[in-house]
């Protein structure tokens, strides 16, 4: 028996088809857009999302050569906190509004003064934040209040994948948590968050614990994509739960950093404690336990901005593997430049839309490599930020297992290891979230009796890289330097911004 992992990127879905043994034995993926209207704002189209995703899944079902009865089920995950409006008819009514959006500060603002952060932290346990998606639902009220009275459901972008393959209107409670309209304590909707801002309770989706069967694949579905009519369908998770879930992050000491284009550490708790100060993330996990996460939101695509945008000539060096061997001839702490890497704002730890990307630093002695290498460095230090958070709350690090595909370069593992003085572990699962999502409907079939189970039984480490004394001393140097640096530039940002809008 088979069971078919599907995950929502930002830039594409990536499939992949997995046996009851926990082997991949195929992986599909498929590319689409995304659009930049305006400064700050990122939209998709959810129709490009299920014609990549019904596409993607036919080509699997060929490309493995696996019987479609044999697939015993399907687990979604995706980009969280996106914002899919459909119409009474189920048509998308405006484009989706993405994570990484910042054009609703202005509305988070609002939240924070009237429920304020005591409120907050008792009704979600989360601060108001421009990418979550109550603050975009008000935007879509103030702002296009034609489209807002039409709104008959409101999904997430994997639900709206959900939808698509079932009829069925649900999330789960992973990323339903991303909202800022979700009881995270009580896993269920906020009554009081839903009331106070008037949000229409039953445009919301049903929502049902990550491994629960949410619906079964329609005929209409199974005609476009290949999958038998009837197949399971179960809850899933928000692209980072997945992802922990695929690196067997399900208990407490295990840290995981997902190196994607955005960046994340996340760390397993066994019993619900939100930061008091709001300064992480605090979710339900997709193993019936919770999570607290922090989140920057440009880690590896620094490098791909670096890449593509910078350095997008012919010659070989400017490949990625050509610059990341001219960053591993440049010392640690690249000689004194340090990258802040701030291209889409940051979220972990300062929620600032109007900060900036910046190199600090600059002398006539510095090269590419160097520039390369302070990219790497600046994510790691991002990174760092939230970790310091986590052990804040007496979260144990005892080890920090790393995917995404920055987690492909040996130096970053490297320099990770160095910048947190943590073993770095790679595993034997390299599929990250479309991995924890077939993993999740295998369990939603029966196969194992929860998520820890056959995580325990499935993921195993394969390779480690441990700090180098003499490098972790130099980064304990410069990493004050690098946390001082946005108190002293945020002014400056604030500025940029302005002038800009």
């Amino acid at each position: 028996m088979y069971f078919l992992g599907i995950d929502l990127g930002t830039s594409s879905v990536k499939i992949i088809l997995m046996d009851d043994g926990g082997k991949v034995v195929s992986s599909v993926s498929k590319e689409y857009p995304v659009y930049y209207p305006e400064p700050g704002w990122a939209e998709q189209n959810p129709e490009d999302w299920w014609n990549a995703t019904k596409d993607g899944i036919k080509e699997i079902i060929a490309k493995s050569g696996v019987k479609s009865d044999d697939i015993k089920g399907v687990g979604l995950s995706g980009q969280m906190h996106g914002l899919v409006l459909l119409d009474r008819d189920n048509n998308v009514i405006t484009p989706a509004i993405l994570w990484c959006d910042q054009r609703t500060q202005e509305e988070c603002d609002y939240i924070t003064v009237k429920i304020g952060k005591e409120g907050l932290l008792k009704y979600t346990g989360n601060k108001a934040l421009t990418g979550f998606t109550a603050p975009k639902i008000l935007w879509v009220r103030k702002h296009l209040p034609d489209v807002y009275e039409r709104i008959a459901h409101i999904l997430l972008p994997k639900d709206y994948i959900r939808f698509k393959l079932t009829g069925e209107y649900a999330t789960e409670v992973s990323d339903a948590s991303g909202t800022l309209l979700f009881d995270v304590s009580n896993r269920r909707w906020s009554k009081e968050m839903i009331d106070i801002f008037e949000i229409p309770e039953k445009a919301l989706p049903k929502c049902y614990e990550s491994t629960d069967v949410t619906g079964h694949v329609t005929k209409e579905a199974s005609d476009l994509t290949g999958l038998e009519e009837g197949t399971i369908v179960v809850g899933g998770g928000g692209d980072q739960a997945s992802g922990a879930v695929g690196t067997g992050t399900v208990k407490s000491g295990i840290v995981s950093v997902a190196l994607g284009t955005s960046g994340v550490i996340f760390a397993s708790q066994d019993k619900y404690a939100a930061d008091e100060e709001l300064r992480l993330h605090s979710f339900c996990h997709a193993n019936g336990k919770w999570h607290v996460m922090g989140v920057m939101l440009s880690a590896a695509s620094c490098l791909k901005w670096w890449v593509d945008n910078v350095n997008n000539y012919s010659s070989e060096a400017m490949t990625f593997d050509g610059l990341l061997e001219e960053a591993e001839k440049a010392h640690p702490g690249s000689d004194g430049l340090v990258f802040l890497p701030y291209l889409m704002g940051e979220r972990t730890p300062y929620s600032d839309p109007y900060a900036k990307g910046s190199f600090v630093g600059l002398s006539i002695t510095h090269n590419r490599g160097h520039m390369t290498r302070s990219i790497l460095e600046g994510v790691a230090f991002g990174l760092r930020d939230s970790l310091e958070l986590i052990k804040d709350l007496n979260i144990p690090v005892n080890e920090v297992r790393v995917s995404g595909g920055g987690a492909k370069s040996k130096l970053w593992r490297q320099i990770l290891a160095d910048i947190f003085n943590v073993r770095i572990d790679m595993i034997n699962a390299t599929e990250g979230p479309s991995y924890g999502a077939a993993i999740m409907a295998s369990v939603g079939y029966g196969l194992f009796e929860d998520v820890d189970e056959a995580c325990s039984k499935l993921i195993k480490v394969t390779d480690s890289v441990y700090p180098i004394q003499e490098n972790v001393e130099r980064y304990n140097k410069l990493y004050p330097i690098y946390v001082s640096l946005y108190s002293k530039l945020k002014g400056a940002f604030e500025e940029i911004g302005k002038l800009n809008s």
